[in-house]
């Protein structure tokens, strides 16, 4: 096989993705997908590798999002909870302080959505 036949094999794997992918973004369920894929020429069996194949990157993809927005919840929350204690400690003998409740509460609630997106 030459360069040339190779990349065109290529080309034509990464569009047969391509379209798939399309559809799986447009909501269409695997089973339209495949059969979506197979009228555009591809085989049973290559068409139902293609939609499995791509239902892993999604769920690698939402995993990879998710641990993410959990390590960003996770900083947000702590150093809400920092600011608190910092300004708390220094107003001890008297004068007034700041509860970060913003950055507490909008942290925890990133962390849980990204704990419930990564599958945890």
């Amino acid at each position: 096989m030459s360069n040339a036949e190779a990349a065109s094999q290529e080309e034509m794997i990464q569009a047969v993705y391509h379209f798939a992918a399309e559809k799986m973004r447009d909501g269409a369920s695997n089973q339209e997908i495949q059969k979506a894929l197979m009228e555009q020429g591809v085989d049973e069996e290559s068409a139902g590798i293609i939609v499995t194949q791509l239902n892993e990157l999604r769920d690698q993809q939402a995993k990879e999002a998710g641990q993410k927005n959990m390590m960003f919840g996770a900083l947000w929350c702590i150093g809400g909870i920092v600011i608190t204690a910092l300004t708390y400690s220094a107003a001890s003998e008297g004068g007034s302080y700041v509860v970060a409740w913003g950055a507490i509460i909008l942290g925890a609630v990133q962390f849980f959505r990204g704990m419930f997106q990564s599958g945890m």
